[in-house]
């Protein structure tokens, strides 16, 4: 297995470098390939107008016409998110406005699934709303595979990911290496490969997207690998090296919860048995001591899109 890793290392892990804008353009005329850029966003004022303002006036000009559709889809924000990247130039869609026939819960899958029906290119290319020194690399990297390669499927992006500032600030990315890569190593071993199997940045043709199902939460970007690996093979997923990523950092807390529900989303794809306990109990210090507080783990996913009605509709007219 680690020989297979390796050859596959060699054959579909790349730089952004590799694939100039020029390049991709070329081979996106050629073939008439349409890129779709989501922003799944709860409560991303502070960032998200800068990340649609670097796409919009350098991806999407007369001049670099590499992305045709620029969607902010809101999550249900409470502050200026939807304000501030509708000024910035993207279309904003608020999660409950997509397929109300079901109603929305919360969660990052949840968005990412709605997504497809409010989007219409052939490939789809996912980025964290909660970037900071955003660079247009995180889209050219990943949409590049996909671009050039008509045996790639699905490209994630790599990158360094650091906690703070200064040679001591150390690597994120926690729940990687805590939870995620053991798992894969141990049950997906072909998937060893993926240095960032977690990262929010990746893109996929839609036409593997609407074949995969979508935990509603964090068990999301596991999944969509997982099941990727099994529907199309290893030779059709790569990954791309885009430099450093700047972002947001969870609390110890969140990462336990985000912790449980991939682990849930591993056990039911290894299983697709019963869950023994789908709760997790943390514990908080107050002033009579520890005090748990349990919370919920996510144990629903959405259907693969090509079951749902209204998208077969949709696709059907256009």
């Amino acid at each position: 297995m680690l020989e297979e890793v390796e050859r596959w290392l060699d054959r579909r892990s790349w730089s952004v470098a590799d694939r100039p804008v020029d390049r991709l353009l070329a081979a996106k005329q050629a073939r008439g390939t349409t890129v779709s850029v989501v922003l799944p966003a709860l409560d991303e004022e502070a960032t998200v107008g800068e990340i649609v303002t670097v796409i919009r006036r350098e991806l999407m000009t007369p001049a670099v016409p590499l992305v045709d559709e620029l969607v902010v889809l809101d999550s249900g924000s409470t502050d200026r998110t939807a304000q501030v990247a509708a000024a910035a130039g993207a279309r904003v869609v608020a999660r409950d406005d997509v397929l109300p026939r079901i109603p929305a819960v919360p969660g990052k899958g949840e968005v990412l699934w709605r997504s497809l029906l409010v989007t219409g290119g052939d490939v789809v290319c996912f980025v964290d709303a909660d970037l900071r020194e955003f660079r247009a690399d995180f889209v050219t990297g990943i949409v590049g595979p996909l671009l050039t390669d008509p045996d790639v499927d699905f490209v994630k992006a790599t990158y360094d990911r650091p906690l703070g500032s200064g040679p001591a600030a150390g690597q994120g990315g926690r729940v990687t290496e805590l939870v995620a890569r053991p798992l894969l190593n141990l049950h997906w071993p072909q998937l060893a490969g993926f240095v960032q199997p977690l990262g929010g940045e990746y893109a996929a043709r839609r036409s593997l997207l609407e074949r995969l199902p979508f935990p509603v939460g964090y068990g999301v970007e596991l999944a969509l690998l997982v099941d990727a690996l099994h529907l199309v093979g290893l030779d059709a997923l790569a990954q791309v090296d885009v430099g450093v990523r700047l972002h947001r950092h969870q609390d110890d807390r969140a990462l336990g919860r985000m912790a449980a529900a991939i682990y849930r989303t591993a056990q039911l794809r290894l299983s697709r048995g019963h869950l023994v306990r789908p709760r997790l109990t943390q514990f908080e210090r107050t002033e009579a001591g520890f005090a748990p507080r349990t919370h919920p783990v996510d144990t629903e996913e959405r259907p693969p899109m090509v079951e749902v009605a209204e998208y077969v509709r949709k696709r059907r007219v256009a």
